[in-house]
């Protein structure tokens, strides 16, 4: 039974449903205990330090995304190409994928921070960074750079190994950190004293130890691949392989970074209370995008395997059944959050008025969850079969050339003696526009079918 839970799982037979809940589930669980990490530190300094402090940790998120875009393109190549030729049953290639990811994790993470670090504060005071917040947010900023390392081997390593359909594993290690991450917050936070700074290094602390805990797993896995020095020199193939990817998907996620810094600089505009209503929904937002952000990457491993193995009749039939499921929890979500929402608000502040602006904004937010099902899973299933450029476009036309701008636009109209800046709800609006029209490229994009022909030799 434990060589069942927390070994390779083969997707290629069985029921499609079941395999892709049994792979999500631990998946949800696992994605949740992560979003734990920034959640806990905004309860903790929002609770011991202020609201000021809460807005300082939020403020900071758009721009660590955006640093973290390149270990987020390597995680996704990584899994894609694990999922593929674990299906095809490649021992060879799998071995030569493997060592090609942990090395160039290493060298990217040594670039980024001597590329990255001298710029923190320059950017901060680019966006309009309140100075009541400022120092907070270059601590926070600089601390999480420093210690990056623990983040992108555990999104690496742990795509790698739910690459060869082993969930499992990596929720337990997460499930460890995240307790880790819990202590040490209270720990610097209430007892030392330490402010903002000590939420970034007991993130740091608990994501390296991740970190550590998944290399462990994958050594141990050599039933599957080869793990030695050789395999640890890059090879063109590979890394070739890798970049095309990975690419796209890093620039996805680096637009829609982008478009969040972008977006930043209007939300700072509207003042501290506004920041700390927007860290509270970003949390809040966080765990009901979990379920969607899983049946993505599970799709894109159920897909992979069975892309590797030549199965696209079963691709076909698991796509339909896993976006049932996946549409199914958005809903119940969205009604849960419309329900309990200003419950979920009071975790966060005890001020009144932050919590009925926070709950406001967020019923908006939460028909948005639906579409969003749509699109994770019919984009997880293009990126398992080899497609990741469609969904790269797919994000570049909906958060470039409808996001950012219908947000300046709405808060431009709407823009009154007492509302210098237009009403605050334009984020939310245009975010949830860009969210439904994407759903429907999405669909009109798997439907042609391009991605078919998209499979790694």
């Amino acid at each position: 039974m434990l060589k069942k839970w927390f070994g390779p799982t083969d997707m290629t037979t069985g029921s499609p449903w079941k395999k892709i809940l049994m792979f999500t589930m631990p998946m949800i669980i696992g994605n949740i205990a992560q979003q734990l990490y920034s959640t806990v530190d905004s309860i903790v300094v929002g609770k011991y330090v202020g609201d000021n402090a809460l807005a300082a940790v939020g403020s900071s998120m758009p721009i660590l995304n955006m640093l973290l875009v390149l270990f987020i393109g390597i995680s996704v190549g990584a899994n894609i190409m694990a999922a593929q030729y674990f299906g095809a049953q490649s021992r060879e290639k799998l071995s030569h994928a493997i060592g090609t990811c942990i090395t160039v994790t290493a060298i990217a993470c040594v670039a980024l921070i001597i590329v990255a670090t001298p710029f923190i504060r320059p950017i901060l005071i680019a966006l309009n960074t309140p100075d009541s917040i400022l120092d907070w947010c270059a601590d926070y900023l600089t601390i999480s750079l420093v210690g990056i390392a623990g983040m992108a081997y555990y999104n690496i390593l742990s795509g790698i190994i739910r690459g060869m359909g082993d969930s499992v594993s990596a929720l337990l290690y997460l499930l460890v950190a995240t307790v880790v991450n819990i202590v040490l917050d209270i720990y610097f936070v209430a007892g030392l004293n330490m402010g903002v700074a000590g939420v970034a290094l007991a993130t740091v602390i608990a994501q390296i130890i991740s970190s550590v805990l998944c290399f462990i797993k994958l050594s141990r896995m050599r039933q599957n691949f080869d793990f030695g020095t050789k395999y640890l020199a890059p090879k063109r193939i590979y890394v070739k392989t890798l970049i095309k990817l990975g690419l796209p998907s890093g620039i996805t996620q680096m637009i829609m970074s982008s478009a969040m810094i972008v977006v930043q600089s209007l939300t700072n505009q509207f003042g501290e209370l506004f920041i700390a209503a927007n860290v509270v929904i970003m949390r809040v937002d966080g765990f009901a995008m979990m379920p969607n952000l899983s049946f993505g990457t599970a799709m894109s491993t159920y897909a992979g395997q069975n892309v590797g193995a030549n199965r696209y009749d079963r691709v076909k039939e698991g796509a339909k059944q896993g976006l049932i499921i996946a549409v199914t929890t958005a809903t119940l979500i969205t009604i849960l959050i419309l329900i309990f929402g200003k419950s979920l608000m009071h975790m966060f502040t005890k001020t009144p008025e932050l919590v009925n602006m926070s709950y406001d904004l967020m019923k908006i937010l939460a028909v948005g969850y639906i579409a969003m099902a749509v699109t994770q899973s019919l984009s997880g299933v293009m990126r398992g079969a080899g497609d990741t450029v469609s969904p790269m476009w797919i994000s570049l036309i909906t958060t470039i050339g409808l996001r950012v701008p219908l947000a300046y636009l709405i808060s431009y109209l709407t823009r009154t003696p007492e509302l210098p800046y237009g009403i605050k709800e334009c984020i939310q609006i245009s975010l949830v526009t860009a969210w439904i029209i994407g759903a429907v490229v999405t669909t009109i994009f798997y439907v042609r079918g391009k991605w078919r022909s998209k499979a790694i030799k």
